[in-house]
C-alpha cells in the first residue's frame, strides 16, 4: 500500500485541472441550458477521464478494472451534457444507468456480504416509494431501474473495503466514500425533482457528485497493482 506522501506527490499534480474545473463551475453555477452550460458542467469529468488515462491503460486483462471505470466516467460526461437540457433528462439518465452497470462490473461481486446488501435495497426501497407519486410515464420505470443499479454499485463498492480482515487500500476506501457521495447526490436530485424541492440544490447535488466521481477515479490509481497482486494472495 502506498503511504500517504507519495500518493500526495504522484497524485495530486494530476488533479489540479479537475479542482480548477470545479471551482470555475461553482463559481459561474451556469443554469440556463446551452452548450457553454453543459462545457463547464463536463470539465470536471473530462479532467478525470484524462486523470485515470494518465495511469495507463490498455486491452490487457490487468487494466480491465481501469476500463471499465474509464467507460463509467465517459457515459457520465455524457449524462451531465444531456442532463443540461430539461428534456433529455431520460437520455441523460440512461447514459448514467450504463456508468453505474460498468461500476458494478468493475467493483466486482466479491466478497458479497449480504448483510449489508439487504440493508442497502431496503433503503433503496423506501426511496422509490416515496418518489413513485411524483413519477409519470417512463420515469415511473426508469427512475426504480436506476435506483437499484445505484443502490448495486454503492453495495459493490462499500463491500471491498475490508477492515477486519485488512484487505483494503486507499483507493478501495476512495470508491467506498465515491459511491456514498453518488447515492447522496442522486436522493438529493431525485427528491428536489420528484418530490419537493430544495434550497441550494445545485449546490448539493453537483458537490457531492463531483466527490463521487472524484473517488470512483481514484479507485483506478493502483488497480493495476491490486491486479497484480491479488492471485499470489489467493494462493496463500
Amino acid at each position: 500500500m502506498s503511504s500517504p506522501t507519495q500518493v500526495i506527490k504522484s497524485v495530486g499534480p494530476k488533479l489540479v485541472p479537475f479542482f480548477k474545473s470545479v471551482s470555475v463551475y461553482f463559481v459561474l453555477l451556469a443554469e440556463q441550458p446551452s452548450l457553454l452550460t453543459a462545457c463547464f458542467k463536463c470539465l470536471p469529468i473530462i479532467s478525470l477521464i484524462i486523470f485515470v488515462l494518465l495511469h495507463g491503460i490498455s486491452l490487457s486483462k490487468e487494466y480491465a478494472f481501469s476500463r471499465r471505470i474509464l467507460t463509467g466516467l465517459v457515459f457520465s460526461c455524457i449524462g451531465d451534457a444531456l442532463l443540461v437540457w430539461p428534456n433529455c433528462f431520460t437520455a441523460g439518465m440512461c447514459m448514467f444507468a450504463i456508468a453505474q452497470i460498468m461500476y458494478i462490473f468493475a467493483f466486482g461481486f466479491k466478497p458479497l456480504n449480504l448483510t449489508l446488501g439487504v440493508l442497502l435495497y431496503t433503503s433503496c426501497s423506501i426511496v422509490i416509494c416515496a418518489l413513485m407519486p411524483g413519477l409519470n410515464g417512463i420515469l415511473a420505470i426508469g427512475v426504480p431501474i436506476y435506483t437499484v443499479l445505484l443502490t448495486t454499485m454503492a453495495w459493490r463498492a462499500i463491500s471491498r473495503v475490508q477492515f477486519f480482515g485488512e484487505l483494503w487500500t486507499w483507493t478501495k476506501l476512495c470508491s467506498c466514500i465515491g459511491s456514498i457521495c453518488f447515492v447522496i447526490s442522486d436522493t438529493l436530485l431525485g427528491f428536489h425533482y420528484f418530490h419537493s424541492p430544495l434550497p441550494y440544490s445545485q449546490v448539493s447535488i453537483m458537490l457531492t457528485y463531483y466527490a463521487a466521481q472524484l473517488g470512483i477515479a481514484l479507485s483506478a490509481v493502483d488497480s493495476k497493482n491490486n491486479s497484480n497482486n491479488r492471485i499470489p494472495a489467493n494462493k496463500g
